[in-house]
């Protein structure tokens, strides 16, 4: 059979933008031709393109002339005009992680770590239900870029789940790591959070994702989330906080730390933690219980390979892994650190959704589900841990 062509376009041209195109160029179940590229940030965007070679589109209208599929690789205020303007021409779109959320009242004044998050879970939930809505009325689908759902590992244990009945009682999740590549990241009005939203999103829809999976193997039904219970912290906001340049510390309104607790309407739990001050590279793992196995998916760092460099200039032309401060002494270096975290499996998986109509893993459905949970922890950590209907 032979393959069929897509066209592609980028809207953003920054760190997610690079590694979406990275992955879209490994692409091997259809050709995949990158029409053009937009960001308001017109000189990075130019860059972006005499970079890789692309082609500088106007504005949004003007990619989606171009393309049959866009991804939104823009900060998360942008992802619902986005992905709007994109299912109202029949298009399908790729977007990053946060979902959607709450971005403020439009106040000058606006602070994001003292506002009511009930307000913020009741905008984040009606923006979900206009997306959807939106999904609903058009030939296009919303694929939501969680690339833990297609990591190897993650992956491996949805066979295990599936093929040995297995009941899933308590998963114990993180993302730690240094501080985010963005620069929109710290500001709520842009992220729409911090940590809960952007970190400890990814261990928490690997979890929800694998209780999905396990209540449809079983049952035809998948086992959804009922409650939530959650506490948030901003260290490096303290002001005791001593900053020894190592972790980034420009956070202006967002949470640096975020824990959930996460009930399913199974009575199983998930315990999910997110964070920008954790040293050593990137920290992605999920821990899974169940009542005949247990795995480690250990996605950042894993033990494929480690080196040994007792000089740090030696290895200046040489990538090791992502945020490890220092490649002196020991370090776990990735042979391809795409793959392990699953970027290249993601994007294989959606554009054989959009060229084949195969089934879609990371859909609409679980960014949803993300979203609703992660923003009733923000209720419950305003409300000093009060535990929070989700359902």
């Amino acid at each position: 059979m032979s393959k069929k062509t897509i066209k592609a376009g980028i809207i953003g041209s920054g760190f997610a933008a690079a590694f979406h195109l990275e992955a879209i160029r490994k692409v091997y179940c259809a050709n995949v031709e990158v029409a053009g590229v937009y960001s308001p940030t017109r000189e990075n965007c130019r860059a972006f393109a005499r970079k890789h070679g692309l082609t500088v589109c106007d504005g949004v209208d003007e990619i989606l002339d171009r393309v049959d599929v866009v991804h939104a690789c823009v900060p998360p205020v942008a992802h619902e005009p986005v992905v709007l303007a994109a299912l109202e021409r029949d298009k399908s779109v790729i977007v990053e992680k946060p979902f959607t959320g709450y971005f403020g009242d439009g106040t000058d004044d606006f602070y994001g770590h003292t506002c009511s998050k009930q307000i913020a879970l009741d905008q984040a939930m009606a923006s979900v239900e206009r997306l959807l809505e939106a999904e609903r009325k058009s030939a296009g689908l919303i694929l939501y870029a969680e690339n833990w759902i297609y990591a190897p590992s993650i992956q491996k244990e949805r066979e295990i789940i599936e093929k040995t009945d297995a009941q899933v009682l308590w998963m114990v999740g993180q993302e730690c790591h240094s501080g985010s590549h963005s620069s929109a990241y710290g500001d709520w009005r842009l992220a729409g959070g911090g940590s809960m939203v952007g970190k400890a999103c990814h261990p928490l829809a690997a979890a929800l994702y694998l209780k999905r999976i396990e209540g449809s193997a079983r049952d035809g039904e998948p086992i959804l989330a009922k409650s939530v219970t959650s506490r948030t912290h901003a260290f490096t906001r303290l002001k005791n906080f001593r900053d020894e340049g190592h972790l980034r510390s420009d956070y202006h309104d967002i949470e640096d730390f975020a824990m959930m607790h996460v009930v399913f309407e199974d009575g199983t739990i998930a315990d999910i933690f997110g964070g920008e001050v954790v040293l050593g590279g990137v920290h992605n793992s999920l821990d899974v219980a169940a009542n005949n196995h247990r795995t480690l998916c250990q996605i950042n760092p894993n033990t494929a390979m480690a080196t040994y460099n007792p000089r740090e200039d030696a290895y200046k032309d040489i990538y090791v892994v992502e945020k490890i401060g220092t490649k002196q002494g020991w370090s776990p270096i990735s042979p391809d650190e795409d793959w392990f975290t699953g970027y290249p499996q993601e994007m294989e998986a959606f554009y054989r959704t959009i060229a084949y109509g195969e089934a879609l893993e990371s859909n609409s459905r679980l960014a949803a589900d993300v979203t609703a949970v992660s923003y009733s922890a923000y209720v419950s950590a305003e409300n000093n841990g009060a535990e929070i209907s989700v359902l």
